[in-house]
């Protein structure tokens, strides 16, 4: 890989956009023909900012497909506790990916798959190119994508000033576990926001203990079938043992790892194609179109230089706040980037 290999930020519109829209919802932006627009605001100042601040030389947003979903077709379960959109959320999701398409982002949604298949398809892609890549979400599943050439910078509440940007180093601090650990520890731990229960009694501290004790969950497996499950609990005490051996529950393990498993051979564009900078004019001519007035915060996207700040900047089109990236928060209290982060910059 070249010493410095160029940078791909790939983000999850999806997940952006919730975050976004809650963010806003008391602002009330709506467009010319009362069409909300908050969240589309949000989404694109998520987009400027990140590429403020990790200067990408490529960009790619992916969205959930609207329409089908193939791991509910595998599960029914998948994401069904879930309550219906409210009306202006998902007017603003359907029309992210027109937006963006307008303003010469490359916009991928791939039939019957998520963001986060577009994430792990693009990671694959830079990967296989010699290119970095960092995945913007605020979903954790992306964690098992980290390798030595992406990183994840997860948004969390607070916005943008408290992301934080997670290596394979920073993953073992946050959740105890090596990037390749991260599906089976998911899957034993389960993720009440897809509906997906896991083990019961396993949190993230115990399913952290028996990885770092097996490494694998069929490990684990082959370890109860020889006979050797006092391993198990001397790893994790008789309490969770006895949970690991409970009929069902190797098929809801299973079924988690299946559904947790994101695919990383969907198509994506060249990576030239998704090359920036984009064209100010019509990036702010597409945003215009629907009531979005931005200029100076484009600067990363559009190939111009950091605006100076203004004491009173305008409402309308608010500059990205340059200050030292710093972690805020999680990764056992660390306020600066872990090992490797600073090659991002």
């Amino acid at each position: 890989m070249p010493t410095n290999p160029p940078l791909l930020l790939v983000l999850d519109g999806n997940s952006l956009l919730h975050r976004a829209y809650h963010a806003g919802a008391g602002d009330g932006w709506s467009d010319h023909d009362g069409r909300p627009i908050w969240a589309l605001r949000g989404l694109v100042g998520f987009i400027a900012r990140a590429a403020a601040y990790l200067r990408p030389d490529a960009l790619i947003v992916g969205f959930d497909c609207p329409h089908d979903s193939a791991r509910r077709d595998d599960y029914p379960g998948y994401k069904a506790h879930r309550p219906e959109k409210a009306a202006d959320l998902a007017e603003q999701i359907l029309g992210a990916p027109a937006l963006l398409t307008a303003a010469g982002v490359r916009t991928l949604c791939p039939p019957a798959y998520e963001a986060d298949d577009v994430l792990a398809s693009s990671a694959a892609t830079a990967r296989a190119a010699g290119w970095r890549s960092v995945l913007m979400t605020s979903d954790r599943d992306a964690f098992a994508l980290i390798d030595e050439a992406t990183s994840v910078l997860r948004v969390r509440n607070g916005g943008f000033d408290e992301a934080m940007l997670v290596d394979a180093a920073g993953l073992v601090e946050l959740c105890g576990v090596e990037p390749w650990q991260y599906r089976d520890f998911a899957a034993l731990r389960g993720d009440p926001s897809d509906n997906l229960p896991g083990v019961r009694g396993f949190g993230e501290t115990t399913a952290a203990k028996l990885l770092a004790a097996f490494g694998s969950i069929d490990t684990v497996w082959a370890a109860l079938d020889s006979g050797q499950g006092h391993l198990v609990r001397e790893a994790v005490g008789d309490a969770a043992a006895k949970q690991l051996g409970a009929a069902g529950v190797r098929e809801v393990v299973e079924r988690n790892q299946r559904l947790m498993r994101m695919r990383t051979d969907l198509p994506v564009p060249d990576l030239e194609s998704a090359r920036l900078p984009l064209s100010l004019a019509t990036f702010r001519t597409a945003l215009r179109a629907r009531g979005i007035n931005l200029g100076p915060s484009l600067w990363a996207l559009t190939g111009g230089v950091p605006p100076q700040r203004d004491p009173s900047p305008r409402e309308e089109d608010p500059i990205p706040d340059l200050r030292p990236w710093v972690i805020r928060g999680g990764m056992s209290g660390r306020r600066d980037p872990t090992p490797g982060q600073l090659s991002l910059f």
